[in-house]
């Protein structure tokens, strides 16, 4: 599953997922760099994912290792930057776009941290951008509270660990044990066979060989067949293309995101008006976001909108919590449903048949196809996917990421420093140019929406239209907000300034593009203007008046040649 993720790269996708954290100034002199440099370095001693990197088998013959890096720099991996004035949430969403549509150096661990400070009213974030392949998202909650605190006096426990790198095998062992791995293979591809076989059978509760095959075939036949009349207990495999949208093509390398927050408290008011749980809540808040998104563009597809969503397989009792125990259901999402409150009832149906997929074969079982794929093939497919453009001549089976990723309910502090929100900032891949991710923090619920940034360039009226959606919720249930919405914010459109409306949360109101002093810094600007253009025509006025006679003698020149000619041609007329 690790080398899932590192298969997926190409020039124009990437594997990494980032969590952008943004905390409050606990004193003036406050050092946000320094402070956060210093707990990494102790976390390196502690932590093998901070200190390991990959060393790649010669040809791709077989799946790449982990070794811990003998020439790590922790200044490489620690990076401080700042934005300009006035620190609006559109500057600080346009630089985290541009940090993630960076591709990983692969010869040095696989993580970068980036302290940016010159936020509105004195806050700062930090921007955690860690590979895929090293952490899945409860492995990257684990460590947000293994760098964190419990309250603002702690003394964080870990000290500075003393720790050696390691020698990468050469070339010459590298292919040896790629050999031998390849050998043995056709192997390990037949106990997998018969352990799908042995899942399948366990789910059905077929004990006989030949009732097995039977089952087999009319379960194959039930996944591949057209919705039946009863609905609620089919399960079917994306095996068709999804309907058509915007974000359903090729990626460029370059991203654009958004970002939003909602109050727990008003979702969970929801759950209990519409009897869905949270999740359903979150589902159908993100459908009708889409819906309404693409009946603007007049794109609505009449089918159904296909969703991937990530799950978490882990049981607690790994023995290595640094590696991805996750794997993903797909579900139908009920778009063509204009009741807000209907959608919610639809959203929680999809969600029981996704989960009946997953019931069918465990997913650690399909987890460990990936031993059996040889690398190379596995890379070279995906890289001629994205060579050829395939995802603009076929349509992809889903079209959209929606992932919900449960955070701490308690709040966190950083050396003193109160963290304020956690906004994940998630990966998209060809065919599939919008990702919506989920998570929460305290009583909040921070939605990060990452895209192409050819394929969406309104990402941020999108993200609105989610926080629009709780609003159109709360209408069709009649439920009482549990916390009151914020007046119409002034958002910093691009072009002009241009008013949305607004939940509370601190993501919608530390930002200036959030409130109606985004508009200062435009007027300071254009009103410095208007004296620069009378500076400018003073000094052409002062240019004219101190040369007047020298452009004059040429014109005078000019108009008296001009005057002979024509009385010599008047005269030879006369002639």
């Amino acid at each position: 599953m690790d080398v899932s993720f590192l298969l997926m790269e190409t020039a124009n996708t990437y594997g990494h997922v980032n969590g952008l954290s943004i905390y409050e100034r606990p004193s003036p002199d406050f050092d946000p760099f320094t402070e956060v440099r210093k707990r990494l370095g102790i976390m390196v001693g502690h932590l093998e994912p901070l200190r390991r990197k990959v060393v790649e088998v010669p040809f791709e013959l077989d799946r790449p290792y982990w070794v811990e890096d003998a020439d790590f720099d922790l200044d490489f991996h620690v990076r401080h930057i700042g934005l300009a004035p006035p620190g609006a949430a559109d500057q600080l969403a346009e630089q985290v776009a541009r940090i993630v549509g960076r591709r990983m150096d692969r010869s040095r661990p696989l993580w970068e941290a980036y302290v940016i400070e010159g936020l509105a009213d004195g806050r700062w974030a930090l921007l955690q951008k860690t590979h895929h392949a090293t952490i899945d998202g409860a492995s990257g909650v684990i460590m947000l509270k293994m760098f964190t605190d419990d309250s603002p006096d702690a003394i964080y426990p870990l000290e500075h660990r003393e720790w050696v790198g390691e020698q990468p095998p050469s070339r010459a062992e590298m292919l040896q044990v790629a050999a031998r791995n390849l050998a043995i293979n056709p192997v390990k591809g037949m106990r997998l066979s018969l352990s799908v076989l042995r899942d399948l059978a366990d789910s059905m509760g077929v004990t006989s060989v030949s009732g097995l095959a039977t089952q087999v075939r009319k379960t194959l036949g039930s996944l591949t067949a057209g919705p039946s009349s009863d609905s609620s207990s089919s399960v079917s495999f994306p095996l068709t293309p999804a309907p058509p949208t915007p974000w359903n093509k090729s990626v460029t390398p370059h991203r654009r995101f958004a970002m939003r927050s909602a109050d727990l408290s008003n979702l969970k008011r929801l759950k209990d008006a519409t009897g869905g749980t949270l999740n359903d809540v979150v589902m159908a808040i993100c459908t009708g976001a889409l819906r309404q998104y693409l009946i603007e563009k007049d794109q609505l597809p009449e089918g159904p909108l296909r969703a991937m969503v990530p799950v978490s397989i882990r049981t607690g009792q790994e023995e290595d919590p640094w590696t991805n125990r996750v794997s993903a259901i797909v579900a139908d999402l009920p778009t063509g449903c204009a009741d807000p409150v209907e959608r919610v009832a639809l959203c929680r149906d999809a969600m029981n048949a996704a989960k009946g997929q997953l019931d069918l074969v465990p997913a650690d079982t399909l987890g460990h196809a990936a031993d059996y794929t040889s690398p190379v093939v596995a890379a070279s497919a995906i890289r001629l996917v994205s060579r050829l453009k395939l995802a603009d001549r076929v349509n992809s089976p889903v079209n959209v990421v929606i992932s919900n990723v449960p955070g701490p309910r308690e709040a966190l502090y950083f050396a003193g420093a109160k963290l304020d929100a956690y906004i994940p900032v998630s990966t998209i891949s060809d065919g599939v140019g919008l990702n919506i991710t989920v998570h929460s923090y305290e009583d909040r619920l921070d939605f990060g929406l990452i895209s192409d940034r050819e394929l969406i360039p309104d990402l941020w009226h999108l993200v609105d239209l989610h926080i629009d959606e709780i609003a159109r919720l709360f209408e069709a249930t009649g439920a009482e907000w549990a916390v009151e919405p914020s007046p119409k914010l002034m958002r910093n459109g691009g072009d002009g300034v241009e008013a949305v409306p607004a939940s509370s949360g601190v993501v919608n109101e530390m930002f200036p593009d959030r409130t109606a002093a985004a508009v200062q810094p435009r007027k300071r600007t254009a009103a410095k203007k208007a004296p620069v253009k009378k500076k400018a025509a003073a000094r052409k006025a002062a240019a004219k008046k101190a040369t007047p006679k020298k452009k004059a003698t040429p014109k005078k020149k000019v108009a008296a040649k001009k005057k002979a000619a024509a009385k010599k041609k008047a005269a030879a007329k006369k002639k």
